[in-house]
């Protein structure tokens, strides 16, 4: 790893001798990776797992094996934490898909390029109740570039929490923009406006503390209809489908919508989890691939996002 100052949070954990004398790898989870992706997958599914229980992984790497059956179509290649998986099916054209592991997602947030003030609030979030709901840094700056590169004047943001993202996206806002951020827990909003005032940017942040979709409804009923160029939702995932309906009435034609958590941690993928969330969400991504009033991308960043341009 480069010797210069990090500018994100995200440590590896620190390199400790062993016994012999060796150094254990400063990034333990890559060997889980690493015994994933050297699993020997054929049509039968035969597994060849090795050193696992010495390094403790072995409950964690046999959950993710389970996985596994004759229908894969998955050939996994390669033996290091920078392996890739090439799918055997040829309409993927054997594409390489690469492996985030945690050194190369380390690396990619060495590339993040973090504005004090937002690494300063990402860091007193990290300490806080609910810290796993605050976006990556590598998301925040997708977010950022997406408004730039749109030129957006009038953004909403579904769900505050400290103000992570919302900062991120005021900041690039121009000094006439416009954000409003949409928040109904009073204790995180008090964090988030401590950072607005702290970036002088409290001027761009229309606060709306109370239920999302009131605020939605009530921008529509003050005739603001199609007049947003971005918003941003990372808030109650059973309401996605709401939200979603209302922000359509609010972009305007060619404007952005981003929906934040689409992946939900890998278990939209797997048909043995059914819980209430992981289905809202599973059925929201299924209806957008249906729906003509927009265009969309699901990106893999983070927990996933899915942008979507209004028709």
């Amino acid at each position: 790893m480069s010797s210069q100052k990090r500018t994100t949070g995200v440590t590896g954990l620190r390199r400790k001798p062993a016994a012999n004398g060796t150094e254990i790898p400063r990034y333990p989870e890559d060997l889980y990776y690493s015994l994933q992706l050297c699993c020997v997958v054929d049509s039968s599914a035969a597994l060849s797992l090795w050193g696992a229980r010495a390094w403790g992984f072995i409950g964690r790497c046999s959950r993710g094996f389970r996985a596994c059956s004759g229908k894969l179509k998955t050939s996994i290649r390669g033996c290091a934490p920078s392996a890739f998986v090439v799918a055997d099916d040829k309409k993927y054209g054997n594409k390489q898909i690469i492996s985030i592991t945690p050194r190369l997602y380390d690396y990619i947030l060495d590339n993040v390029r973090e504005p004090e003030v937002l690494r300063k609030l990402r860091e007193e979030t990290a300490s806080m109740r609910g810290s796993m709901m605050q976006v990556s840094p590598d998301q925040v700056q997708l977010l950022a570039m997406l408004v730039q590169i749109h030129g957006a004047e009038k953004c909403i943001e579904v769900g505050v929490y400290t103000g992570y993202s919302s900062l991120a996206i005021a900041l690039v806002l121009p000094e006439s923009g416009r954000l409003v951020a949409c928040e109904r827990d009073a204790r995180c909003l008090e964090v988030a406006k401590k950072y607005y005032e702290k970036a002088n940017i409290s001027h761009k942040v229309d606060i709306r503390y109370g239920l999302a979709a009131d605020t939605l409804r009530s921008l529509i009923l003050n005739d603001e209809a199609c007049s947003y160029d971005f918003a941003f939702v990372d808030a109650d995932k059973r309401m996605y489908p709401e939200y979603f309906e209302l922000l359509l009435q609010l972009v305007r034609v060619g404007g952005l919508i981003v929906f934040d958590n689409v992946l939900w941690h890998g278990k939209v993928a797997d048909p043995e989890v059914n819980d209430a969330k992981t289905v809202s969400i599973r059925n929201f991504n299924a209806d957008l691939m249906e729906d003509k009033r927009v265009s969309i991308s699901m990106v893999p960043i983070g927990d996933g996002m899915t942008i979507c341009r209004k028709r």
